[in-house]
């Protein structure tokens, strides 16, 4: 019986981003198949230090302290080399430089097969990414296997054109029989909150999500527009609504799954304003072709044009262009019929190349074949 262990800095349920959900999609089809599976993350001091999560355990260490958005946990060297131990498998998931750290201060020791799955260049933090380029670099040519989200981005970043011959595409995929049904009186109470039609945007509230951008285009506009999510520029967001009188932005904050569920159920189209490659793939963006929902993006060069073909899926805009992204939400709102249709092809190309098993099945291969290899 075959072992795997991931390990990122956060974790499902104690984190819902994208990276998050995709582990959480990974561990709970691996553990599905028989493939007994650990994850380890960083958490909040007193914590459950572990916890069964959809079929599989989760460990947790507390975080000592962040630096950059870096978590960096000391009782993680330990953890982590007592988990690795049991492991056949290794899975990384990048970006998180103290993850390299434990990573060459115990494989040295405990030699097990490496797989990394590379989720998004490092955009923001360019200074400091200067003094940790040469550790990035080693990390990334010791693993075995690095694992691309979409052929976009695999052609893109820069990084991993460097590491190339080790890297292939499995894109990421979901599970829609995973997502809870909402209740009738549910879907009601968000239609009398909402009205009957209104845009979505669902997702942690960073920097490079563009919503700063959204609420731009949105200035002047009638259609309600629904922000859920928190994160560290909520209230600056807030603010800016405030300050451009937007009346029809409703920030919902931290919504639970059957709520998210019920959201994407009712929502006239996704939009998804991110601007910057930071935006790897677009977890959220993929949730609304998986809903039948039509999309708006911005062209970014990463995963979100591989899952929103523009014309066809829905509707892909310049990054940072408010008029733009204003003029792809009016077209959409003044043609039902036409936004309709995009959503349907959305859900056919999310059956097509993201459903959860695809992924899984893609993935457990991989690790079959490091086995052997090793």
């Amino acid at each position: 019986m075959m072992r795997v262990l991931h390990f990122y800095k956060t974790a499902y349920p104690d984190s819902v981003g994208g990276v998050e959900q995709v582990i959480d999609q990974i561990a709970a089809g691996c553990a599905q198949r028989g493939i007994v599976t650990d994850v380890l993350a960083l958490a909040e001091r007193g914590s459950a230090p572990m916890t069964e999560v959809h079929g599989y355990r989760l460990h947790r260490v507390p975080r000592d302290f962040e630096l950059a958005s870096t978590g960096v946990a000391w009782r993680a060297f330990a953890r982590f080399a007592a988990l690795a131990r049991q492991a056949d498998v290794v899975h990384y998931h990048f970006p998180w430089p103290w993850m390299d750290v434990v990573h060459f201060a115990t494989l040295t020791r405990v030699r097990k097969p490496t797989v990394l799955t590379y989720h998004s260049d490092i955009v923001r933090q360019q200074a400091l990414l200067k003094l940790y380029q040469p550790l990035q670099n080693r990390f990334l040519r010791s693993v075995d296997a690095i694992v691309a989200t979409s052929p976009n981005y695999l052609r893109t970043s820069p990084v991993l054109a460097r590491v190339a011959d080790k890297a292939q595409v499995i894109p990421i995929g979901l599970d829609k029989d995973a997502y809870p049904t909402p209740a009738p009186e549910r879907l009601q109470a968000w239609r009398q909150r909402l009205g009957a039609r209104f845009f979505l945007f669902v997702g942690v509230l960073r920097y490079y999500k563009g919503l700063h951008i959204l609420l731009q285009a949105a200035q002047g506009q009638g259609w309600p527009i629904a922000i859920a999510g928190a994160g560290p520029i909520e209230a600056e967001l807030k603010a800016q609504a405030t300050a451009l009188g937007l009346r029809q932005v409703h920030f919902l904050g931290f919504v639970s799954e059957d709520d998210k569920a019920a959201l994407l159920q009712l929502c006239h189209a996704v939009v998804f304003p991110s601007h910057l490659r930071s935006e790897a793939f677009g977890v959220s963006l993929l949730e609304g072709a998986m809903f039948g929902k039509p999309l708006i993006s911005s062209e970014i060069g990463t995963g979100t044009s591989y899952i929103n073909i523009a014309g066809e899926t829905g509707l892909v805009v310049p990054p940072n262009d408010a008029a733009a992204l204003r003029a792809a939400m009016q077209h959409l709102w003044a043609h039902p019929a036409q936004a309709a249709a995009m959503g349907q092809r959305a859900q056919q190309r999310y059956a097509q190349h993201f459903s959860a098993t695809q992924m899984v099945d893609a993935y457990a291969a991989l690790y079959a074949r490091l086995l052997r290899q090793s």
